[in-house]
C-alpha cells in the first residue's frame, strides 16, 4: 500500500462501518500533518444543476459541487489551477478555484469535475481510520477522476491493484446472505 498524500486515493474497506463512505473511493487532494486531510468523493454522484450552486461555472460542467478538479495537457499551468502532487498521480489533475472566471480558464484544461462537498480528517485521525482497517491507500490513475461510470470505480480500482484487493472487489455487500 502507498503513503497518504495528494493524489492517493482512500477506498473503504468492507469493514468500514460509517454508512456516508460505505464502498467509496476519495482521491486526496491536501495532506499536511499539522491540518490534516482533505478528499473529495469520486464515486458518488449527484443529481444537482452545476447551475443551482456555481452559475458561471455551468457551461463548462456537468455535476455539481464546491471542490473543482480539472486535467490540463501540455505544459502550462491555467489561472487559478494548483497540480496535484506529481510523484502520487502523473498526470496534469489539480484544483481549480472556483472563484476564477471560467472565461480565464477554459481554453486551458481538458477535463473538469466539480464535487459536492468533501470529505476531511483532523491531524492523526486519519492514519487512526487506516491503522484500524478502515481504508486502502492505493495509486490513483488520472481517468478515475473523470471516470463516466463512477459508481463502478470501488470495484475496479480494487480490481486492478490485483492480488488480495482484487478478491475485496468480489466481497458481497450483504456477507450474512453469501
Amino acid at each position: 500500500m502507498e503513503d497518504v498524500r495528494a493524489g492517493r486515493l482512500l477506498v473503504a474497506t468492507p469493514v468500514l462501518g460509517d454508512p456516508n463512505f460505505r464502498r467509496t473511493v476519495v482521491l486526496v487532494v491536501e495532506d499536511e500533518p499539522e491540518e490534516g486531510t482533505l478528499g473529495v468523493v469520486l464515486n458518488r454522484p449527484t443529481k444537482v444543476p452545476v447551475g443551482r450552486v456555481l452559475e458561471p461555472w455551468t457551461d463548462l460542467v456537468a455535476p455539481n459541487s464546491a471542490l473543482g478538479l480539472a486535467s490540463v495537457p501540455g505544459q502550462e499551468e491555467p489561472v487559478g489551477w494548483r497540480a496535484l502532487d506529481p510523484s502520487a498521480l502523473p498526470s496534469r489533475v489539480g484544483l481549480i478555484d472556483l472563484d476564477t472566471p471560467p472565461q480565464l480558464v477554459a481554453g486551458g484544461i481538458a477535463s473538469f469535475r466539480v464535487f459536492a462537498g468533501y470529505a476531511g480528517w483532523g491531524p492523526g485521525q486519519l492514519q487512526a481510520e487506516i491503522d484500524e482497517g478502515a481504508w486502502y491507500v492505493l495509486s490513483a490513475e488520472p481517468a478515475d477522476v473523470f471516470d463516466p461510470e463512477p459508481e463502478q470505480l470501488w470495484r475496479a480500482v480494487l480490481r486492478r491493484s490485483g492480488g488480495a484487493l482484487a478478491l475485496v472487489a468480489t466481497y458481497p455487500d450483504d456477507p450474512a446472505l453469501n
